[in-house]
């Protein structure tokens, strides 16, 4: 982490080992965000990235669980957090500093101050992504994360559902009030294959990849609503760990890689920008 004086630093500050920050969002609970962050952030992994996961779901921490580790992380260097590994991914979470059902109750600074410390004071090491499970709705979190280091994207998931696209329509606008670009949408729990070979549109599937076209942003994927998915999460193992050959976990890695393409561009844009200034 670069040095800033003895006063606040100015503006968002890079983390110099971290090519790509890459924020995953919401507009409403219970579309499978996490899912989709832990997933992804895995795929990346098996896709031959070094990749980091930061919980900032602060008062609905549920990465500990699906990555299958509970442990409290441990302390090196001078009061610095050295993130906890599991299937390849380093990861960090208020969970696991807090763990059980006590309820985390705070207001808008102490929730600044916990994104600060997760970002600045955590040893993340080099990586290519850093993925950042951001909490639902268009609250404080974000606003304390685009504060404090530059976002290369966000990926906004959804069902295909009216009510999931309206809220997802927020945060697409939230995101473009703080200046973030949008890598793309994502649709989770787009449909569901029975045994007998039936599918069923659970939720409106292709709603998600509509209402990306409107906003001229990319649409990422569609994921499959598949018991095992939820399972693998319950079980801390999630099903990304499969590989890329199983077709249960395909939506998974084919939203990793349109990730991974998506920031690389818009990093190659950022640098070219540097280099002109």
């Amino acid at each position: 982490m670069g040095h800033t004086g003895h006063g606040m630093p100015q503006g968002p500050q890079a983390l110099p080992d971290v090519k790509y920050v890459v924020a995953v969002g919401s507009g409403k609970g219970g579309v499978g965000k996490t899912t989709v962050a832990v997933n992804v952030a895995i795929a990346l992994g098996k896709l031959g990235y070094k990749v980091g996961l930061l919980d900032a779901d602060i008062y609905g921490p549920n990465v500990p669980t699906m990555m299958g580790v509970t442990r409290q992380p441990n302390v090196v260097n001078e009061n610095r957090i050295e993130p906890v590994v599991a299937h390849g991914v380093k990861f960090i979470s208020i969970g696991l500093i807090s763990p059980g059902d006590k309820p985390m109750v705070m207001r808008g600074p102490m929730l600044h101050q916990i994104i600060r410390q997760f970002l600045q004071q955590v040893e993340w090491g080099e990586l290519d992504f850093l993925i950042v499970d951001l909490p639902p709705g268009t609250g404080d979190v974000v606003i304390s994360l685009v504060q404090t280091v530059p976002l290369t994207g966000a990926v906004v998931v959804s069902t295909g559902s009216s009510v999931a696209l309206q809220d997802a329509r927020k945060a697409l606008e939230m995101f473009h009030q703080v200046k973030v670009d949008v890598l793309g949408m994502v649709e989770n729990m787009s449909q569901m294959t029975l045994p007998s070979g039936e599918v069923i549109d659970v939720f409106g599937a292709g709603g998600t990849e509509r209402t990306a076209a409107q906003f001229g942003i990319a649409f990422l994927g569609a994921v499959e609503m598949d018991p095992a998915v939820r399972e693998g999460g319950d079980k801390g193992l999630p099903v990304a760990l499969a590989g890329t050959e199983s077709k249960l976990c395909r939506g998974f890695y084919e939203v990793a890689a349109k990730v991974a393409e998506r920031a690389k561009d818009i990093g190659a844009k950022s640098e070219d920008v540097i280099e002109i200034s």
